[in-house]
């Protein structure tokens, strides 16, 4: 497992509206430029130099708005300090409440300081290689009635791109939002949603999909873009999964293979479906595929039962994961996962909802019990010795299991607060490994 480094420049991109592609009728008969599984993994690796996985960061945050990651942005819209009255509760509606003008002048801002070049050379200084960055459709285009203004973010991710090539970095474009919401998240921009596959917001998604796989697929980014996510986190057990790969992924991947003809690596979210599930999709009896790599997304503090596990039982499931994953016909890689032992942060499970952890946390008509305190959680002066290693073997025992297969991808590299889910906060507070393959606890998925 080796990365590829080439150099090229970026041109310009033109925002004309990609011509859609019919749907085919019968996968098989599809004619690959590519579909050799060892032809993927020579696009990722060059097998002459290089010996490392992908061991990559995320930069969350940044071009699509999460709350709990920023919640600067989103505090001068407090309207009550008892609770969250007032405050948009994501992207969508931080537009909405602002207009466009004063969307503009703020995000301009954001955009201009949260992450610099100088984000980009920390990030290789630490050791990492790969930087995946997340980005919403509203970037490339909108829906008639949207609230955004579109096209400025992509001069950021190409100002990204550039920043990436010039100090040696790999990156995966993320398609993180689809209009209408994959998942209902505020990472998709719209929480509390879930209509992508509605015909008019499919239609325009998958516009701009195709304008995303032709641009970034071209020559002149394949040097240091080396992955498109066809869209992150769609919430497979609330949508149409027939109707998703039918209508969505399998008309992406013929406009990039067949209509433009380009090799790029296409990425796929498991859609939150077990191991496995993916085995039969795009493959074929001889043992070739289709040139796809799995995208597999790892938390455990989304539910009360997670947050409550003992060390012995977090380490199980972690050690799990590495080992669904080298079962797995697609190449995968763990796109996102992170050091949090609690879900604490300000604002993590949504504006308004509370944690589940100190028993706060209140979703329609769902809440939870109390497991221990978030006081000072964010001050890591008063975490206890106890917690400080446990956050570290937690993230040691991570890397071990995603890389007994294509590597990792941490969630989030920085955070204006929020120390479990900054990966520079946890490097200042000697949390994280520095190197990335330094081991105080070797060998914990080897028992």
């Amino acid at each position: 497992m080796k990365l590829t480094y080439l150099t090229s420049l970026i041109s310009s991109f033109s925002l004309a509206q990609a011509i859609a592609v019919p749907q085919p009728k019968d996968l098989t008969s599809l004619q690959f430029p590519t579909t050799n599984k060892q032809d993927l993994l020579k696009r990722y690796y060059d097998y002459d130099h290089y010996e490392e996985p992908i061991r990559g960061v995320n930069i969350g945050g940044w071009l699509v708005l999460e709350p709990y990651i920023t919640p600067s942005l989103f505090e001068e819209f407090r309207t009550n300090p008892a609770n969250d009255d007032g405050i948009p509760v994501d992207e969508y509606h931080y537009w909405s409440y602002l207009g466009k003008d004063e969307a503009m002048t703020r995000l301009t801002s954001h955009w201009d300081n949260f992450y610099t070049e100088q984000d980009f050379i920390d990030i290789k200084n630490a050791g990492f290689n790969l930087v995946r960055i997340p980005i919403g459709y509203w970037a490339f285009d909108t829906l008639p009635n949207d609230p955004y203004v579109s096209g400025w973010q992509q001069l950021y991710l190409d100002k990204a791109i550039n920043w990436c090539r010039a100090n040696g970095l790999k990156v995966w474009v993320d398609l993180h939002g689809a209009a209408g919401s994959q998942n209902g998240f505020d990472n998709s921009g719209l929480r509390d949603s879930i209509d992508f596959l509605q015909d008019e917001n499919l239609q325009l998604t998958m516009n701009v999909l195709e304008k995303v796989l032709d641009k970034y697929s071209q020559d002149e980014f394949l040097d240091t873009v080396i992955g498109i996510e066809l869209i992150n986190e769609p919430l497979g057990p609330s949508i149409d999964m027939d109707k998703y790969k039918n209508e969505y992924l399998i008309p992406a991947y013929t406009y990039l293979r067949e209509t433009l003809g380009r090799d790029q690596n296409i990425i796929i979210h498991d859609a939150f479906e077990p191991f496995n599930y993916w085995d039969s999709f795009m493959t074929l009896e001889d043992g070739d595929h289709y040139g796809i790599t799995l995208d597999h997304h790892h938390y455990q503090v989304f539910s009360s039962g997670e947050l409550q596990r003992s060390w012995d039982e977090r380490l199980g499931v972690t050690c799990s994961w590495g080992q669904g994953a080298t079962s797995e016909y697609h190449w995968t890689v763990a796109g996102e996962f992170s050091a949090a032992l609690t879900d604490c942060a300000k604002w993590l499970n949504g504006v308004g909802i509370g944690a589940r952890y100190d028993g706060s946390f209140y979703k329609n008509g769902v809440s939870s019990y109390y497991i221990g305190s978030c006081q000072d959680n964010e001050n890591v002066s008063t975490w206890s010795d106890e917690r400080k290693q446990d956050t570290r073997k937690y993230i040691e025992a991570q890397f071990d299991a995603f890389e007994m297969r294509g590597g990792w991808i941490i969630w989030c590299y920085k955070t204006e607060t929020s120390v479990e889910w900054g990966v520079n906060q946890l490097i200042a507070n000697g949390l994280f490994p520095q190197p990335l393959t330094d081991r105080q606890y070797p060998g914990q998925c080897n028992a």
